[in-house]
């Protein structure tokens, strides 16, 4: 059985009062996220703030979380980067690190034929041989990835077998692809709000950064055990929280500031640009926890 599989935390990247990486932070989320059942990590995502570090601070992240983590669970590093040598380089830094893989979307791209992405995921896969990730998540890159083009990746390329897919319609997406191919193990995203309908369209999980990893997991392993009565009551309970942390603009804002509340993280802030949110926003987070029966964000919700 693969180790990448199930309900994968996006971990955030913790800074300090002065925009700095907090490494003790990092440490102490990555130790939360295992403390509340994460089945794995996917560390340096969108909603890691990849694209605001260095490779250098990039590289530090990688190790410390792989560090920290040490082989309890799986780990995936998004190496993304607009310089394909770069991307690679960092693919593996992962690897020699120890992380089971990584997870890699196309680079704003002149030419988006499929061809063209098809020689990109060629052209990386020839120089790691660890598994790799598609990131199908288009307004990062403004690259659309056909189902076409995916199943021509899954079938031409034998380590990139999952897919991170973030392209709505979520569900109409994944039956095109399982159509194409077979060869894909596919994980959603976008904050878990579509987890319970991505896993009946047949998803082998989700990679996400909702700040309460324990509610998506136990949705999770009630849907795998054939208890789609109890998934679908899980789910529903707590669906107002996870709707209203993914709101846009402010969705990573209002994840560090419940991740604050719940003690994994020193500061809330993120790294600029970012969008800030109001008292009238922190407020209604203390409402949202209300509304669901959270008492103590500290504790892991008990399920």
């Amino acid at each position: 059985m693969s180790r990448i599989s199930g309900i994968f935390n996006i971990l955030a990247t913790p800074f300090s009062a002065d925009y700095a990486v907090d490494y003790e932070s990092l440490r102490r989320l990555t130790r939360f996220q295992m403390d509340i059942g994460a089945q794995g990590l996917t560390i340096l995502g969108v909603m890691g703030e990849a694209a605001k570090l260095s490779v250098d601070e990039r590289r530090a992240v990688m190790d410390t979380v792989i560090e920290t983590v040490s082989g309890a669970i799986p780990i995936v590093v998004g190496t993304s980067h607009s310089d394909l040598a770069s991307c690679i380089a960092l693919s593996q830094a992962a690897f020699t690190a120890g992380a089971d893989g990584v997870m890699i979307a196309p680079p704003p791209l002149d030419d988006k034929s499929d061809p063209a992405i098809l020689a990109l995921y060629s052209e990386i896969a020839e120089t790691i041989s660890g598994a790799i990730v598609v990131q199908d998540f288009p307004p990062v890159n403004d690259v659309i990835m056909s189902p076409a083009v995916l199943a021509q990746i899954a079938d031409a390329i034998p380590n990139a077998r999952y897919l991170k897919l973030e392209d709505p319609p979520l569900m109409q997406k994944i039956d095109a692809i399982r159509h194409e191919t077979d060869k894909f193990e596919i994980f959603g995203g976008l904050g878990g709000m579509f987890l319970l309908e991505e896993l009946g369209r047949g998803a082998s999980g989700t990679m996400t950064g909702f700040a309460f990893t324990e509610i998506l997991v136990a949705v999770y392993e009630a849907f795998k055990a054939g208890q789609l009565t109890e998934a679908e009551a899980i789910f529903d309970r707590y669906l107002p929280l996870i709707r209203y942390e993914n709101q846009p603009q402010i969705n990573l804002t209002i994840r560090k500031a419940i991740l604050h509340r719940r003690g994994a993280i020193a500061e809330a802030t993120p790294r600029p640009p970012f969008n800030a949110i109001d008292a009238g926003t922190l407020d209604e987070i203390d409402w949202l926890l209300r509304r669901v029966g959270i008492a103590d964000p500290t504790e892991r919700v008990d399920l």
